[in-house]
């Protein structure tokens, strides 16, 4: 089935002619910034019935014409920010990262900091993509407000803006009409639930398959997953070993089970795991619990009781005591900020 073929019907409400979407963008910008989002909200119009016009993506930039992003691909800009001019539905702004002293630090473009003052007033809806927070902060748009960012960046907003409510999880966080997503590829994410909130999850879920990307990604999912935030291991025992956990993660697994599975005595196994991961046994067994919990609490209804026996916490006051020393907040509360539309509307 092709794309042009598998349209979704609009929600039964008014729409604009077509709703407007502009992306700033300035020389070093991320590619994918910019043509992340763009394509999901082309491929969400051409999967619009035939009577909705769907989004109509505009980029724009300090200067008309070439504009080369940090990988050396050339972007055309359609219009220069003096001519955006007012009916934008939807402000997204890119953003681009510099090795500075041997660090990376965000870039802030000052023309886009500026037009943004006067920009963003007019738009419904204003959105940050990657390190793009930080221009949306230096143009004031954030402070008072949680807002997330990439997290090689997120200690750098935080400090240069103490206004605003860091926090470097999510992949991304609706505040209100302003929006903040993680790393680049979080921007597609982004526009994905933009999608949803206009025209339903039908849309969006289709536009996600249409595109193959990953249908499940709300906006409390971590930037970081188990597998991704703790050390590799080059030892292939050890990686079997986390599969094997991963499967039996809802029963109870005392350090003397897991030795048992690699033939070692519990103080060598203790030594080797720790030695292989940089993590003790215990510890990586309770991040991915957690990661099972938050999993099972943003997309589903399962009372807390099921969430704590599933991911294996065991109990409400495990996993209520485990969320508030790693995530400084309740089960209940990361729920309601971060459960899914469609868990939502089980």
């Amino acid at each position: 089935m092709g794309i042009v073929d598998a349209r979704i019907g609009r929600n039964d409400r008014d729409v604009p002619e077509s709703r407007r979407v502009v992306i700033a963008a300035f020389p070093g910008t991320e590619l994918l910034d910019v043509t992340g989002p763009a394509e999901v909200f082309s491929v969400a119009s051409r999967l619009i019935a035939a009577d909705d016009p769907g989004y109509r993506v505009e980029i724009a930039a300090a200067q008309g014409g070439e504009l080369t992003t940090s990988s050396g691909i050339r972007l055309v800009a359609d219009v220069t920010l003096d001519e955006v001019g007012s009916g934008v539905d939807t402000l997204l702004v890119s953003g681009a990262m510099a090795f500075v002293s041997g660090r990376v630090e965000a870039v802030v473009d000052p023309a886009i900091v500026d037009w943004l003052a006067v920009a963003a007033p007019r738009a419904r809806r204003v959105a940050s993509v990657c390190a793009g927070a930080h221009l949306l902060a230096a143009a004031g748009l954030l402070d008072g407000l949680p807002a997330t960012t990439h997290w090689l960046t997120a200690a750098q907003l935080a400090a240069d803006h103490p206004r605003i409510t860091v926090d470097a999880d999510p992949i991304f966080i609706k505040a209100g009409r302003v929006w903040t997503c993680a790393g680049v590829t979080s921007g597609m994410d982004l526009a994905l639930a933009m999608v949803a909130e206009d025209y339903g999850q039908p849309l969006a879920l289709a536009t996600a398959r249409a595109m193959v990307m990953y249908l499940k990604r709300p906006g409390g999912q971590s930037q970081f997953s188990v597998p991704l935030s703790l050390q590799a291991s080059s030892d292939d025992r050890i990686d079997a070993l986390r599969r094997w956990m991963a499967d039996h993660i809802a029963e109870e697994l005392p350090l003397q089970t897991l030795a048992n599975q690699m033939h070692l005595s519990v103080r060598h196994f203790t030594r080797v795991f720790r030695r292989r991961t940089g993590h003790t046994p215990a510890a990586y067994l309770e991040s991915m619990r957690l990661e099972v919990a938050r999993r099972l609490l943003e997309e589903t209804d399962r009372a807390l009781p099921d969430v704590a026996a599933a991911s294996g916490l065991g109990s409400v006051e495990t996993l209520h005591r485990t969320f508030k020393f790693r995530l400084s907040t309740t089960p209940a509360e990361y729920r309601r900020r971060f459960r899914s539309p469609t868990a939502a509307a089980q």
